[in-house]
């Protein structure tokens, strides 16, 4: 049976900008009907177009959908915070939210984990790119990401839905994140913030590591290329990786740093919490859609109707 006291959390929203929630939240439903739509753009663009079915579209494909699961999961219980004042959120879909926006953000930084080896693949060892990512490997590391992301995620809701939450019900956030939620137990949750910590480690550090490995090689064999033209079409197929990297990591380390430093005002922590979740699926559809041709070409044959 469970420890716990209590059957609803009060999502506060944004703490000490309660009465401008209304208006925080036009930008915010401009990004979701940015991220949704485009999103599904780039799912139906690769869906359709038998051009972009390669190893790399397969990874901006599960890219995408995670987007889309992720802007969804924490977006429209904002909007009825933001809209409705429905603050009150149960307690068992808490800790469900908590674990899809934990184990989705785990999964984005996987999926850009795999697309920088799609890239170091297709740079260092051009002529076995289709040979050596086929269709069963890239549905095994998608497999993969998937089971690393649950079995890590798992125990962190698991773990906070056990605490005691016998005194405030107030939760200093715009949704369940399990920072905001442990830190309302009335008990010692270092056990809970060790083993949080720990993930985030796991995840964003062996990441990171694997991508600068990856990035390092890359670099050394473009710099081997002869010719300019050669090395600025080779680092043209990696910028829009790289810019969603930068920020999702830049965004993603401050939102860590702040929680753990103290007299940081809440409504800091929410905002980089939200901006952290929430920019890379907004953002990487623009960024892929500007920045890659066949991308481009295939939104033109889509809305002109020219066959391909």
């Amino acid at each position: 049976m469970s420890s716990t006291y209590t059957s609803v959390f009060i999502l506060q929203g944004i703490p000490g900008f309660e009465s401008s929630h209304v208006l925080i939240s036009i930008p915010l439903f401009v990004m979701y009907i940015l991220s949704l739509w485009g999103n599904l753009l780039m799912v139906t663009l690769i869906t359709m177009e038998p051009r972009l079915h390669s190893p790399m579209y397969y990874f901006l494909y599960s890219l995408f959908l995670t987007d889309i699961i992720l802007s969804h999961t924490i977006l429209l219980k904002m909007f009825f915070i933001f809209w409705l004042n429905d603050n009150e959120i149960t307690f068992i879909s808490c800790f469900t939210q908590m674990f899809f926006i934990h184990c989705f953000s785990s999964m984005e930084s996987g999926i850009l984990l795999a697309m920088a080896f799609d890239r170091y693949i297709a740079i260092c060892n051009p002529l076995h790119y289709v040979s050596t990512l086929t269709n069963t490997l890239i549905v095994k590391i998608v497999l993969a990401l998937v089971i690393r992301s649950t079995l890590i995620v798992i125990p962190c809701s698991w773990m906070a839905s056990r605490l005691p939450y016998c005194m405030s019900h107030q939760i200093p956030h715009s949704f369940c994140d399990h920072m905001a939620v442990v830190k309302l137990a009335c008990t010692d949750t270092t056990i809970n913030s060790a083993y949080g910590l720990t993930v985030v480690l796991m995840v964003i550090v062996f990441d990171i590591s694997c991508i600068v490995v990856s990035y390092g090689l890359i670099l050394r064999a473009v710099l081997r290329l002869s010719t300019r033209s050669a090395k600025n079409k080779a680092f043209g197929t990696c910028s829009s990786h790289i810019s969603i990297i930068v920020l999702l990591y830049t965004l993603g380390l401050f939102s860590i740093v702040t929680y753990r430093i103290g007299h940081i005002a809440p409504y800091i922590h929410v905002i980089l919490s939200n901006l952290f979740l929430l920019m890379p699926s907004t953002l990487n559809p623009i960024i892929y859609g500007v920045k890659t041709q066949e991308i481009r070409t295939a939104a033109f044959h889509l809305f002109t109707h020219v066959p391909s």
